[in-house]
């Protein structure tokens, strides 16, 4: 993402300077959408490990997935389970090619493109490289998303491969195998941190958008987009009954370990 952010401000400071003048906002504006994509991941990564979360929480769930299948001996449904994710991430990742062929095809009718922009109400004046250089901007970040779905999409097969090389621990008092239960847990996370990233590329594509009609509506949008992310990761509903149910599951567990143990 850093390399991608230079080459673009490269790119533009090497051209003439009247253009360079009348593109000073849209440096300012594409600073400030990589400062916010840049500056949320790296915030929502640290908050992670010590505020709840959806990240945190299913980490917790994943964990207590992971060593309730070393004590199944059939694993059907957790085949399943990993099926439909997997799928899931291949919709996104089809998709993604799709939207790249066309963003890529627009780079033959830029021309036609500026004429649209040019029809939009308080859209700015076109200018045919900076056209060009939004329209890289776009594709750098949906090739971007294709990387993030198909090694999720890899990371959830590694983990298909790991269950089934999980041994059957009906008691679950193997030290071993509950240490590589956790390793499990951790592969479905990494796997999970992907996908993330790969809509996470969504959303700032959406303000990316933007930044063909206006600079100012780029830098409002990548701030809407960080605080839309952060209102849904952080402090909606799904967080509340995701965290309050890893409460439930942890009493449950600690009743069931003394009950076994009586």
């Amino acid at each position: 993402m850093q390399r991608l952010m230079c080459c673009i401000i490269k790119h533009i400071l090497n051209r003439p300077l009247s253009i360079m003048l009348f593109s000073l906002l849209d440096i300012l504006a594409l600073i400030c959408f990589f400062m916010c994509w840049m500056g949320y991941t790296f915030f929502a990564r640290t908050k992670a490990k010590t505020t709840d979360c959806i990240a945190r929480c299913l980490h917790q769930h994943r964990i207590h997935w992971m060593t309730e299948v070393m004590k199944k001996e059939i694993r059907v449904g957790e085949a399943s389970l990993l099926a439909n994710l997997e799928r899931n991430i291949a919709f996104f990742a089809s998709t993604t090619l799709l939207v790249l062929a066309g963003v890529l095809t627009l780079f033959a009718q830029v021309e036609r493109l500026e004429d649209v922009i040019t029809s939009i109400p308080f859209a700015a004046e076109p200018n045919h490289a900076l056209v060009q250089v939004k329209l890289a901007l776009l594709a750098g970040i949906f090739v971007l998303a294709f990387f993030q779905f198909t090694w999720s999409m890899r990371q959830y097969g590694f983990l298909n491969v790991m269950i089934g090389a999980a041994p059957y621990d009906p008691n679950g008092s193997n030290t071993d195998l509950a240490a590589y239960s956790r390793q499990m847990a951790t592969v479905g996370d990494q796997a999970a941190h992907s996908y993330n990233y790969g809509l996470r590329s969504y959303y700032f594509s959406m303000a990316a958008l933007c930044w063909f009609w206006n600079p100012i509506l780029l830098i409002i949008a990548s701030l809407l987009v960080v605080y839309t992310l952060y209102r849904r990761e952080f402090k909606s509903r799904a967080v509340k009954a995701i965290t309050a149910a890893q409460t439930h599951l942890e009493i449950a567990k600690s009743i069931r370990e003394r009950e076994s143990s009586n």
